[in-house]
């Protein structure tokens, strides 16, 4: 007897035909992410489809276990979903957008995720599963959840963007842009609300002094982001939000027609002005 498809079948794969993969957000990934998409959404199964495609590229966690992608219901109770990964390598995975997104920044930056992954393991080890999660564990679930990598070279549009100088790195600063600094979306619950956008998505961004090619190396990037996140937690800078410089992706030159006038930014809801300048008004 042929299955007959869920409703919720039915509402994962018109998500997963609702995404644009010609956004720029979503380019980086939209090679591996616009077939595994294709075909889930004609009925694949979601799971057999990431294993497939995690054996044939050889991924690993950060113990070294192959890495495979499971049920949620698979997930033992009373363990950690960042216990679990670290300790058997089976990542817990639902039929939706966000654990679409999730699997595939697995499958693009493999290390990275490793090293995040790994950092959560082990305060989980040393400290247990607590009501709060602590400094490294909440920096460390926000890069994962909502993270976007600022690759610059040039020290001066870093500082712009620590210091929410937002005319400056999007307006008088604009032809920089793809040429002096570029983003990678990193986290996937990012990815998801970009699926539907909106003026007011922020992200978390991380500077890496790379220049902008890096984007067009994702082996490379992938070592350079995992690398600095090690870098972060062994020198204690891994402390939550301020581990941090909050991003307005949508005033990003080339991700909203609107961000062409320079209007669009004297919007302090969206843009603001920063924690500093904010007391000080």
């Amino acid at each position: 007897m042929t299955a007959v498809p869920s409703a919720a079948n039915h509402a994962f794969a018109a998500s997963l035909s609702a995404i644009d993969w010609t956004q720029p957000w979503f380019q980086p990934f939209a090679a591996a992410g616009a077939g595994l998409a294709a075909v889930v959404a004609d009925g694949a199964s979601l799971h057999a489809c990431l294993n497939q495609l995690a054996a044939g590229s050889g991924l690993r966690n950060g113990r070294g276990l192959p890495l495979k992608f499971i049920a949620q219901e698979e997930l033992p109770a009373g363990t950690a979903y960042e216990a679990n990964i670290h300790a058997t390598g089976a990542v817990p995975t639902r039929d939706n957008l966000h654990d679409f997104f999730n699997a595939l920044i697995w499958l693009h930056f493999p290390q990275a995720k490793a090293r995040l992954n790994a950092i959560q393991a082990e305060v989980i080890g040393r400290t247990g599963v607590q009501a709060g999660r602590g400094g490294v564990r909440d920096a460390a679930t926000l890069f994962d959840e909502n993270a976007i990598l600022f690759l610059s070279a040039d020290a001066s549009l870093e500082a712009a963007l620590r210091e929410f100088a937002w005319q400056e790195l999007f307006v008088r600063r604009r032809q920089d842009w793809g040429r002096q600094c570029t983003v990678v979306p990193f986290g996937h619950a990012l990815l998801e609300k970009l699926v539907n956008p909106y003026k007011s998505v922020t992200a978390h961004a991380w500077p890496l002094a790379l220049p902008p090619v890096s984007a067009a190396r994702p082996a490379m990037l992938d070592d350079a982001v995992a690398a600095s996140l090690q870098a972060a937690a062994d020198a204690g800078r891994l402390r939550g939000g301020r581990s941090f410089a909050p991003l307005p992706v949508m005033g990003i030159p080339g991700w909203s027609d609107a961000n062409a006038d320079a209007a669009f930014y004297a919007d302090v809801t969206v843009f603001r002005l920063g924690r500093r300048q904010e007391s000080e008004a």
